[in-house]
């Protein structure tokens, strides 16, 4: 057992008393051989509602200035978490997300770029390096929708996680793996986890 799994088992019912998740949907729908885990993004604490919630080693893309900051560098490195500069295309990173990918493994990624608390998902803008990721690696996308009231995840407030079905590689239609293509792709992947919302069981 790894130190992923064995820090989820001790501390994953911590975690989900803490940030309140009531309730976890589609659990059925994660892969058993790995897959690009795509959510949206309102909080630092998004990270860990994935890992309590889905229960994976999930490898997160974080971003770099999070890997400057002593202690918590170590941290975050230990649960597999690896850095990706913001502003343009990380070659470095975009090569261990691929490799990662085609070894079976899981690699979470907000396609959102940042975080955006309080603001409605479908009014946000999606970036292209998520799209990129699924064309290069041809894995399949697991969509995950973090609901939570008012779009801000936080200790005690109630939380819900709503996975969908995955998106097969093929369902992307790439052909000449081009910048416009990367685009739809990073598209439909967002739509598809905004989606999540309106299938969701659960009230707001």
């Amino acid at each position: 057992m790894s130190f992923y799994q064995r820090a989820i088992k001790i501390l994953g019912p911590c975690f989900r008393f803490l940030l309140n998740i009531k309730s976890v949907q589609g659990i059925e729908n994660i892969p058993e051989d790995g897959g690009l885990i795509c959510a949206n993004h309102t909080s630092l604490f998004d990270p860990i509602v994935l890992a309590a919630a889905l229960k994976k080693p999930i490898k997160f893309m974080g971003k770099a200035e999070l890997f400057k900051v002593p202690v918590l560098s170590s941290v975050i490195r230990a649960f597999g978490a690896f850095p990706v500069k913001r502003g343009g295309a990380d070659a470095t990173s975009l090569r261990l997300a691929q490799r990662l990918l085609e070894d079976g493994e899981y690699v979470g990624i907000f396609p959102q770029g940042t975080r955006y608390p309080k603001v409605d998902p479908k009014e946000t803008e999606v970036k292209m390096g998520v799209g990129l990721i699924a064309g290069r690696s041809h894995c399949r996308v697991i969509p995950v929708y973090i609901k939570t009231p008012k779009n801000k995840t936080g200790l005690f407030r109630k939380t819900h996680v709503i996975i969908g079905k995955p998106i097969e590689n093929e369902d992307f239609s790439f052909k000449e793996e081009t910048m416009k293509e990367y685009e739809s792709a990073a598209k439909l992947i967002f739509e598809t986890v905004c989606s999540l919302d309106n299938a969701s069981s659960e009230g707001k």
